[in-house]
């Protein structure tokens, strides 16, 4: 294996506690292994270990490496590992806190990253940029242009200037527009160090000696310069090697100085490219350099010395953690804590669609220690301003005495000299550019240090080489060689055209025969960075004319006409009325050379002041190029890496923290660093949150151990939410209250929150479809504000088990605010059958999110799917938000498919988008989608409720039915004389599953026999039997009932008997009661559901009644027989499957509609039995297992009995039986009516009419909202219809309560009080199990 094949090694690697092996002088190869080449290469493919020397140059010394060894790419062979490491975590793995956040990673940032890991601290790095290893940087003109951003204020010449801001924000170039001088710097993981020319050169030490610098510094230099060694121990610097071959470019330089008379004063520089393989200081294994000229846009062969191989590979191994795509805003003080809060813009996720909210939504971080500021001189100062902007006293100086360190750039165009300046991806090994920097002419001891300078020799990145060719030729402003003869002037334009033609790569055309030259000398120090509109502006004046420059433009020129070529100054200053650019911009936070805020903006060890004396934040600390408080006059990063190590060893020293400072193995960055940072979770942070960090990582983890594809996108909500902790009930009224009080005062929130899935098929295929939520939330009046969203939870059309047909889109999240608040946020989008068929309902649903704020409660989130969870905690506000058209066309751009290849997005985004759509189109479209067929298996049976005892029943006509009995779960004071006996009929076609439903956690059955009754269900001749296939009628079912009643007489004694009857029943009870055949004096109360003796039809059944010539029952009898089953399946007759297709279409509330073919045909042969809202998923699913069927002589008798609204005996008579003789058989049984508003069965005028009937019979009154007289009272319940007051998953709290309020009433007295028995019910009341 070659070098360049080994930057780092494999994710399966041997290593030692999951983190790295032992350094390579340990290192020991087991003999067996290395038996053959094939054993050999297999060892080599698993393990880190010490690479041999680079074998396509063995014959040169340390030789460069060709195409095939230069390319980071190769470094792995195995498809199953990603290509390049990454040392940052998705943000969607960031804690809320950190004993240290550092701002930046270029050599300030980095250092202190590394630093203050190994001091044991939990460390935060924040970076602007993304990134990105050897192999992945730009190396053509695209894809450079892709990674420029560009911003600033364009103002060539005298112009005002004018606001520019264009390309990607976190793009690795960043070209910075100002008045005089412009700048480029770069963003990255690893910072400028990604981009620079790599030259390592200590600052001359009359420069340190000058007064703008503090005198800890300028008067102890000889300690200063211990931390340029510091430095040099992890960078490794070292002059271009002389056994190397010879670079055109540098030995130009060389004949230059010695024509300018500076032959004494060239030199090769120290630079951080590597000339060797194998590890370096940190343990990352480095590749020697292919010599491609490419450092200004990012070297691809591994051999750059960047941080992100060194002290941020450092800082990854010691435990820190590193995010990118962080743009950092500002700092603020922690209010209620100690520390400071980072507010950050997070460009992650393509949340910078949504420019308004990418910086009015920031998100924060807690820095409970300190805060080092790394971004870069114009990144460090405009944080700065913009800090004191928003409140954080410092010196007034912020912002000021910035310098482009007087950098001038400019070429010797087309010289007589082959120069080889152009970068190539893939040199010639025997023809190389060799790195952009390697000699310097260094002209810095002068009289004055100010008049200092150093020139060095460039080489232009293959990405700039054909834009420079023609900026070249066009430029004005050109210094050219005089006196020229024939021949020259025409060597010079074929030189030229060769180029223009044959590209910058031919070997005599101009490009090729072109010097590049970097100057660094000393300017005036006036910059000044401003905030104008929030954006930073630079202003740079004077620094293109000053005579300083002047002079060193004449000797540019005289060096380059000396080989026969054309001065000419870059397009800045040629085009833009001679303005430079630099791309070593310092200062903006100057270190105070009196420990004063009146002469800087920091103290000799970067921390920054407070405006108050000398007072200063205490770990706030600036640790890059914006500290300097001068021009250096030469490559400015040694000086910036120096300073930083100083000021980290002084804060550690000062805080008494101890540094470890033990060397690092061979680092496996495909794998786990030596130190985790989750073991810290007892110092640095509360378990709950490591936890949660921890499952989002084995998600991650998961995911990508299965090369799994996601997708992403990212929402923005806005409205109302109403601050009052009463608002508890979850129902859209009580929403829409809060959300039309919340609007009148002003109470706006909204939340900006990016979902990432990291595996759709997951997301697709998982029951929950639970997707990561990572953002903002932000309303004012709730304390905390703005809240830090992290691993919130996402389900995308969740099925809703509480309400049937429904999907939900799920909002849950922890969230912590400012003060270290900690609250709940649960929202929910219904999309029902309301939707369907209407588009405006449909994108209404999909768009309104119902909120509910509460307070953190233990555990809230520990189970995902949890859909109750949130109920736990203390309700503080509810409210509504919505998506607006605008948002919603930003969300649809940011949805974004993420995979390792182009085919996985696709699929990844197809299947996504298939999922999506289907559920869409099927709740658009529910009418027609497929019927729900009854199930075989059983799901979601949470109370089974089976009776004590089961007896047969046999009626005087010889019928034997059955009677289900259970004895109370609580007895009232212990006293077993306390038990009342309670009789329970239901209705037609069902038994009494329907008051112990098995699929609600609370039926009425447990709730009568914990209040302390003996209950009795009636299971008669017209409900869930084989016998109802008989013709039997609710006249005939009178007779089970009797003989019920006789069996509990019998049984316990002949005292009065409270009956509680639905429906049907009730009506053969009441035939029972009105004919004589049950004894009135055996009835000592009755609850009546719908109806009692005046059963009336609701508006669509009394048309099927009455409508037509022929009744409906006869027409069916005649097609498909006497019997109508409640079920149905596919393998049913071609008429009842006629009918299940043709009910689809059965008129109803759009709310309503569902495409379960039992419900359907439920509804066909009652109406519709229930408020589908009401009932559960389980319920409605299952409902067939609830009803049989119908017999078309009970059919017909109901049809007679609810068009005249009277009970009937049986045919041929029918005759009336609520004749006023015989209702004198109900005297002095107290009844009670009830019936719910929504009714679709039965018109509620069934029990009106009974009510009056009673009362006109035995007198009444009424009295208030309830209608009662002496022994009768009417109630009419809102929000239910027919079935679900005793099957709906809230009847336990809706309804059954007023019913045993009279049965306890009349059973016990109007003075017995019931007491809660402590059970299981009590317990799932008080923990809100039972809450929907």
């Amino acid at each position: 294996m070659s070098a360049g094949t080994t930057l780092v090694g494999r994710e399966d690697s041997s290593r030692e506690n999951g983190a790295h092996v032992t350094s390579p002088k340990d290192y020991q190869v087991p003999a067996s292994v290395l038996g053959g080449v094939q054993e050999r290469e297999e060892f080599n493919r698993h393990h880190s270990h010490p690479i041999p020397p680079p074998r396509p140059h063995e014959h040169e010394a340390g030789g460069p490496q060709s195409r095939a060894h230069a390319h980071i790419r190769s470094f792995t062979e195995d498809s199953k590992v990603r290509s390049f490491p990454r040392l940052s975590r998705p943000v969607e793995l960031m804690r809320n806190s950190y004993d240290v956040v550092v701002i930046g990673s270029g050599y300030g940032g980095a250092i202190a990253a590394s630093r203050m890991a190994r001091t044991g601290q939990s460390v935060c790095v924040l970076e602007r940029g993304r990134e990105k290893w050897p192999g992945e940087y730009p190396s053509g003109t695209v894809d450079a242009m892709k990674e420029l951003h560009v911003s600033g204020q364009f103002a060539p010449y005298c112009a005002p200037g004018v606001g520019v801001e264009g390309g990607d924000p976190t793009g690795m170039f960043h070209l910075i527009l100002g008045k005089g001088q412009n700048a480029v710097v770069c963003n990255g993981l690893g910072g400028t160090s990604l981009m620079n020319a790599n030259v390592f050169m200590e600052a001359d030490d009359r420069v340190l000696s000058t007064r703008v610098w503090p005198a800890e510094i300028r008067e102890n230099l000889d300690e200063f310069k211990t931390y340029y060694k510091k430095v040099e121990e992890v960078l490794e610097p070292t002059e271009y090697p002389d056994d190397w071959p010879k670079l055109p470019k540098l030995d130009l330089l060389q004949r230059q100085a010695e024509i300018l008379g500076y032959g004494d004063k060239f030199h090769k520089v120290k630079q951080t490219t590597r000339f060797k393989n194998g590890p370096n200081s940190c343990g990352v294994e480095m590749s020697p350099s292919a010599l491609t000229g490419q450092d200004t846009t990012g070297v691809n062969d591994g051999s750059k010395t960047t941080t992100l191989v060194t002290y941020l590979a450092d800082a990854w191994n010691w435990g820190a953690e590193m995010f990118c795509e962080c743009e950092v805003r500002y700092i603020e003080k922690a209010k209620k804590r100690p520390g400071y809060i980072i507010y950050y813009a997070w460009h992650g996720r393509n949340r910078g669609v949504f420019k308004a909210n990418l910086h009015g939504d920031l998100m924060w971080v807690h820095a409970k220690e300190a805060v080092f500021l790394g971004a870069g001189a114009i990144g460090s100062t405009e944080i700065l301003l913009r800090s004191k902007a928003m409140g954080l006293g410092m010196s007034d100086l912020v912002g000021q005495n910035m310098s482009g360190n007087g950098d001038i750039l400019a070429f010797g165009y087309n010289t007589a000299e082959n120069v080889n300046g152009i970068g190539r991806a893939y040199p010639s090994p025997y023809n190389p550019v060799g790195p952009t920097i390697n000699g310097v002419i260094d002209c810095r001891d002068q009289d004055n240090p100010l008049d200092g300078f150093v020139i060095e020799e460039g080489a232009v990145p293959h990405a700039l080489s054909h834009l420079l060719q023609t900026m070249l030729d066009l430029m004005p402003g050109k210094i050219k060689l005089q006196d020229q003869t024939l021949y020259q002037r025409t060597q010079s334009a074929f030189s030229r055209y060769g180029s223009r033609f044959l590209g910058p790569y031919f070997k005599k055309g101009a490009m090729e025969k072109t010097q590049v030259y970097l100057i660094m000398s000393h300017d005036s120090n006036q910059a000044v960075l401003t905030l104008k509109d929030d954006k930073p502006v630079l202003e740079f004046l004077g620094v293109g004319r000053s005579a300083h420059v002047q002079r060193l433009n004449k000797i540019l020129a005289t060096a380059t006409e000396a080989v026969g070529g054309t001065l000419i100054h870059h397009p800045f200053f040629a085009l833009m009325g001679n303005q430079e650019v630099t791309v070593h911009p310092i200062g903006g936070a100057c270190m105070s050379r009196d420990n004063s805020p009146a002469t800087g903006v920091t103290n000799h060890m970067g921390e920054v002041f407070t405006g108050k004396g000398s007072e200063t934040y205490k770990g706030l600390v600036v640790t890059d190029a914006s500290v300097i408080p001068a021009a250096l006059g030469a490559n400015p990063f040694a000086t910036i890496a120096a300073l930083a190590e100083r000021s980290l060893e002084l804060y550690i020293r000062n805080h008494k923290l101890e540094y470890n400072d033990k060397k690092n193995g061979i680092l496996n960055l495909f794998g786990q660093p030596a130190v985790s940072s989750h073991r810290r979770g007892g110092r640095h942070g509360s378990k709950e949150d490591f936890d949660s960090v921890n499952d989002a990582m084995d998600v991650i983890q998961k995911a990508d151990a299965i090369k799994a594809s996601g997708f992403g996108f990212t929402e923005v909500m806005s409205g109302f939410i109403h601050h009052d902790e009463n608002m508890v009930k979850d129902t859209r009224d009580t929403y829409e209250l809060a959300h039309r009080v919340a609007k009148n005062n002003c109470e706006s929130a909204r939340f900006f929150l990016s979902v990432q899935a990291f595996d759709t098929k997951e997301v697709v295929k998982h029951e929950h479809h639970r997707a990561m939520l990572t953002g903002t939330f932000v309303c004012p009046t709730i304390k905390g504000s703005p809240f830090m969203v992290q691993r919130g939870e996402f389900n995308l059309f969740v099925d809703d088990h509480k309400a049937p047909g429904t999907k939900n889109l799920t909002y849950d999240f922890d969230m912590r605010g400012i003060g270290h608040e900690k609250l709940h946020f649960h929202g929910y989008k219904v999309v029902d059958s309301s939707v369907a068929l209407a588009p405006m309902q449909f994108w209404r649903a999909t768009s309104t999110l119902y909120v509910t704020v509460s307070e953190h409660a233990k555990g809230i989130c520990d189970q995902p799917g949890d859909t109750d969870a949130w109920r736990r905690g203390k309700v503080l506000a509810k409210g509504m938000m919505h998506i607006q058209p605008a948002d919603f066309l930003s969300e649809a751009l940011t949805l974004t498919p993420t995979g390792s290849s182009i085919l996985r997005k696709v699929m990844s985004a197809t299947s996504f988008m298939t999922y999506f759509t289907r559920k869409s189109v099927s709740l658009f479209l529910a009418p027609l989608t497929q019927l729900e067929y009854p199930s075989i298996s059983y799901h979601g049976y949470v109370n089974n409720t089976p009776p004590d005892s089961s007896v047969a029943i046999r009626a005087h006509d010889g019928v034997f039915t059955r009677l289900h009995v259970w004895e109370p779960t609580s007895i009232p004071g212990d006293d077993v004389r306390n038990i009342r006996n309670l009789f329970m009929i239901p209705g037609a076609a069902v038994d009494h599953q329907i008051f112990a439903l098995p699929t609600i956690p609370f039926n009425a059955v447990n709730y009568f026999t914990r209040a302390g009754y003996r209950v009795h269900i009636s299971v008669h001749r017209i409900g869930q039997l084989m016998v109802a296939e008989n013709n039997w009628t609710t006249y005939d079912a009178r007779l089970d009932l009797k003989a019920c009643l006789e069996w509990i007489r019998e049984k316990h004694g002949p005292a009065k008997i409270y009956t509680i009857t639905h429906c049907m029943g009730g009506v053969a009870f009441a035939s029972g009661l009105l004919d004589g055949t049950i004894p009135g004096d055996w009835i000592l109360g009755a609850s009546c559901s719908q109806v009692f003796m005046n059963p009336l039809w609701n508006t669509l059944n009394m048309i099927k009644a009455m409508a037509g010539p022929i009744p409906a029952d006869t027409i069916y009898t005649s097609m498909a027989g006497s019997w109508f089953s409640c079920s149905t399946s596919h393998d049913d007759s071609f008429v009842q499957k006629a009918i299940n297709q043709v009910l689809r279409f059965y008129p109803d509330e759009r709310r309503e509609i569902c495409n379960n073919a039992s419900c359907h045909r439920c509804t066909l042969v009652f109406g519709r039995c229930w408020n589908h809202r009401n009932l559960n998923e389980a319920t409605h699913r299952q409902i067939d297992r609830f009803f049989g069927g119908v017999n078309m002589r009970l059919l017909h008798l109901l049809m007679r009995q609810g068009s005249h609204g009277e009970t009937m005996r049986n045919e041929p008579t029918y005759e009336v039986l609520t004749t006023p003789e015989n209702i004198q058989r109900l005297k002095g049984i107290p009844f009670q009516l009830w019936v719910g508003r929504d009714n679709a069965v039965l018109s509620p005028e069934s029990t009106e009419r009974s009510y009056e009937a009673l009362c006109n019979a035995f007198g009444g009154a009424s009295n208030g909202g309830m209608t009662e007289g002496i022994d009768y009272k009417r109630k009419i319940v809102p929000g239910y219809g027919h079935l679900d007051g005793w099957m709906g998953r809230n009847a336990w709290k809706d309804v059954y309560p007023f019913i045993r309020e009279e049965v306890d009433r009349v059973t016990r007295g109007p003075t017995y009080k019931f007491e809660e028995p402590h059970d299981k019910f009590r317990e799932m009341v008080e923990n809100g199990d039972l809450l929907y």
